[in-house]
């Protein structure tokens, strides 16, 4: 029952869509620009960085926050750690309130990954960013980043930042690790087709 309720309270927390609602505020719906996106990347090359970056933090806390809760609150109750997770993802991609239509969920994910594990988060981020600025792709740093995590979640690499030694991660955690970083994949298939063809938007110049 912990974990139905945990999963439920942070799915309706993971659905607020703060790109759509900044977009309103600007008085334009942020679907009808740029790639239709609800997410952080979208806005910022719609309404520039003063909108772009609280995005991107709203939708990272979003994230974070329910998932440290739950780990105060419920310490010993893994699934409910994954359950929070979980739930904040889902609601942020499958938003209740756009027709269950929402982001990519990369910012989102990378917050409530950091309540579970921030150091291999934080590992996650520096592969992305370097990713993007050498490769100008916000996609493709996500994409990176979306197989670098599980792998080293798998493999117990990093793991003794977090004080589980050579014991690694709880299996939870890596199955968890894999489906999420599966699910940020698919999310952006249409960006990996827009680069095969050349036409996916960059931050470098021709």
């Amino acid at each position: 029952m912990e974990i139905f309720i945990v999963f439920i309270t942070c799915y309706f927390i993971g659905s607020l869509p703060f790109g759509f609602i900044i977009g309103k505020l600007k008085g334009i719906d942020i679907r009808t620009k740029g790639s239709g996106n609800i997410g952080a990347t979208n806005v910022l090359r719609t309404f520039g960085k003063a909108y772009g970056v609280p995005c991107f933090i709203l939708d990272f806390l979003k994230g974070l926050l329910p998932v440290l809760v739950v780990k105060h609150l419920l310490p010993d109750l893994e699934y409910a750690h994954v359950a929070a997770v979980v739930g904040t993802v889902i609601g942020h991609v499958f938003t209740c309130f756009l027709k269950f239509k929402g982001g990519k969920g990369v910012s989102t994910t990378a917050g409530a990954l950091a309540g579970l594990a921030p150091w291999l988060i934080l590992t996650g981020i520096t592969i992305w960013f370097l990713t993007m600025k050498l490769s100008g792709f916000v996609s493709l740093g996500s994409i990176v980043a979306a197989i670098a995590v599980p792998l080293m979640a798998v493999t117990d690499k990093v793991t003794d930042f977090f004080g589980y030694g050579d014991v690694g991660f709880p299996q939870v955690y890596k199955v968890f690790f894999v489906v999420m970083g599966l699910l940020i994949i698919f999310r952006h298939k249409a960006n990996i087709s827009r680069m095969i063809k050349g036409t996916e938007s960059s931050f470098k110049k021709k």
